[in-house]
């Protein structure tokens, strides 16, 4: 079977096909149908039309949801096999609904045995049945009814098969939204600090090829003066440099488009304006003494982490459920000696495993912890327990502020949510840390 990860769900009974002179449901649908009895019956086929319908509970998913189908017959050409009265509840329906457009496949679907008395010879009652499937594909999906097969356990267990007499109409029809993409763009700064009116080389990376990009400075959330525009090359990697004489530049960003956003920026990465010290001296140094000076130099903000990748526990087919672990220890260092702070953000992209199936990048939490070293300046802030993603969840971060800077240790307890009957494998993906 095609077109995700299929769970079978209880349903109730099918309804009544519409009155003479009302409407329809929307999305009712009738077609030719060919009904096959038991052998045991020795009842000839039966001929005729299956009226239906099918719904979803989510006409507009994402790439990687999981859809709730419902297929509804609410009259058959197929008849009570045996020859005396069927008695409540003994009429079990499964069936399947064909998906075609963006995704294509096939969704079995299952009912629970809820029905009224049959007489002998009537026709089997209508049914409801229900499944799940799993969004692969972008684009309008269409749904349409299947074969199904009426199972009666009243005297002995009986199949009563019907298939489609050609291809069924659609009966629903959604469209499928494609996951936000992680935003891979990075920025990196030839200096973290300098005098006003020095340039500052910047390279950036993950651009779209040949893009117009600006290179900006920037104070908290607002942008300064300081700006040029660049062009991103054919491997979107983007070069240029840019003179910062506001001093209150306190770091640099980079962007397609008009301004500044998540997904189409990258940055701030930190950058301290210094000014020259003036010395007044009263008078001149007496014969014998000689001034002495000594200066601190401002470092960078960096990062280490421990290990090159993160293994989670195993979750039992079937039963699905939480695959924990913990991310490497992550070392921040922060020797600008400005008042800039810091923040670490993490962006995960879709677990990739046997077979094409994917498990979506927003399945993943974490709970972040952050310690800083004793002495540092500033103080650290751990970021939000929740969802990671593809969009991208603050790990840590520091505020702005003087003093700033320090060591700190940030580190995350991670859970990956793992659909039941999620296919047996390995899945992986990856997990983009960027400080800034």
């Amino acid at each position: 079977m095609s077109g995700g990860v299929v769970v079978l769900l209880a349903a109730t009974t099918g309804g009544a096909p519409a009155a003479e002179g009302e409407p329809p449901p929307p999305g009712q649908v009738e077609f030719p149908t060919h009904c096959l009895p038991p052998q045991e019956a020795g009842l000839p086929p039966a001929d005729g039309p299956t009226t239906a319908r099918i719904s979803v509970d989510d006409p507009a998913p994402k790439v990687g949801d999981t859809v709730t189908v419902t297929y509804r017959i609410a009259a058959t050409p197929a008849v009570n096999p045996v020859a005396s009265e069927l008695p409540a509840d003994v009429v079990t329906p499964t069936g399947r609904i064909v998906l075609a457009g963006a995704q294509s496949g096939e969704v079995t679907v299952v009912g629970v045995r809820r029905n009224d008395p049959v007489p002998p010879g009537a026709a089997l009652p209508g049914v409801t049945m229900t499944g799940t499937f799993t969004v692969t594909a972008p684009g309008e999906i269409t749904l349409a009814p299947g074969g199904y097969t009426l199972h009666t356990g009243h005297p002995a267990d009986l199949d009563t098969a019907c298939t489609a007499a050609g291809a069924a109409p659609v009966s629903e029809r959604l469209t499928a939204t494609p996951l936000p993409t992680a935003n891979l763009r990075a920025l990196t700064l030839g200096t973290a600090y300098g005098k006003p009116g020095a340039r500052v080389a910047v390279t950036g990376s993950g651009f779209a090829p040949g893009a117009a990009v600006t290179v900006a400075g920037r104070t908290g959330a607002a942008e300064t003066a300081d700006r040029v525009a660049a062009t991103a090359d054919e491997r979107g990697v983007v070069r240029a440099e840019l003179p910062v004489t506001d001093k209150g530049t306190t770091g640099v960003v980079a962007y397609e488009g008009t301004a500044w956003s998540a997904q189409g920026g990258t940055g701030p990465a930190a950058y301290t304006v210094i000014e020259a010290a003036t010395v007044i001296e009263a008078a001149p140094p007496s014969r014998g003494t000689r001034k002495v000076t000594a200066v601190v130099e401002p470092g960078a903000l960096a990062m280490t982490q421990a290990g090159e990748s993160v293994t989670l526990g195993a979750v039992p087919y079937g039963d699905g459920g939480a695959a924990g672990g913990r991310i490497g220890t992550v070392t921040v260092e922060d020797a600008r000696g400005g008042p800039a702070g810091w923040s670490l953000v993490g962006r995960v992209t879709d677990f990739a495993g046997p077979g094409g199936v994917r498990i979506p990048g927003a399945s993943l939490t974490w709970t972040p912890r952050c310690v800083a070293a004793a002495g540092s300046p500033s103080a650290c802030r751990a970021g939000s327990a929740g969802t990671v993603g593809p969009e991208g969840a603050v790990l840590a971060s520091t505020a702005d502020g003087a003093p700033a800077g320090g060591t700190f240790t940030v580190d995350a307890g991670v859970e990956l949510r793992v659909p039941p009957y999620t296919p047996p494998g390995a899945y992986t993906a990856v997990l983009t840390l960027t400080l800034s």
